[in-house]
């Protein structure tokens, strides 16, 4: 909790303040997850965490978008990295990939697009509190 959301919370408050007292516009970018709803088995307190960032990224976009401060998230599917490959066992491997259309998991690379329409004034100006998911269709999938 104190990692991923509650960081993210300092993070706002301090440039969002920053922001709003100079006069700024902007963009802020959290970074949630497919996680933050429907929870994922295993990982009770980072889906928990995650879901308070949708809420927070919302919230924030509701009371700074008067201001000129849009807030959005990126929620990435499934990128392995060293903090995710313990409790990626060969079973929930298969979970996985028979719930991703596109069969594999995301390259970190692929999260730049996103991020980079979503810091853009021009390209992104009417978007705000939105969870831009980044995630081969994994929430597309039902059974």
């Amino acid at each position: 909790m104190a990692v991923n959301l509650k960081s993210m919370f300092l993070a706002c408050q301090v440039f969002g303040k920053q922001m709003i007292d100079g006069g700024q516009k902007g963009s802020i970018i959290n970074i949630s997850s497919v996680s933050s709803g429907p929870p994922l088995s295993k990982v009770f307190t980072y889906s928990l965490s995650k879901a308070g960032v949708n809420n927070m990224t919302q919230w924030l976009a509701n009371e700074w978008a008067t201001q000129g401060i849009r807030v959005n998230a990126i929620a990435p599917g499934f990128f392995p990295a060293e903090q995710n490959r313990k409790i990626l066992t060969k079973e929930r491997v298969d979970d996985i990939m028979r719930h991703t259309p596109m069969n594999r998991f995301g390259e970190a690379e692929e999260l730049v697009g996103a991020t980079i329409w979503l810091a853009s004034e021009k390209a992104s100006s009417f978007v705000t509190g939105a969870i831009i998911r980044v995630d081969g269709g994994y929430t597309a999938k039902t059974i």
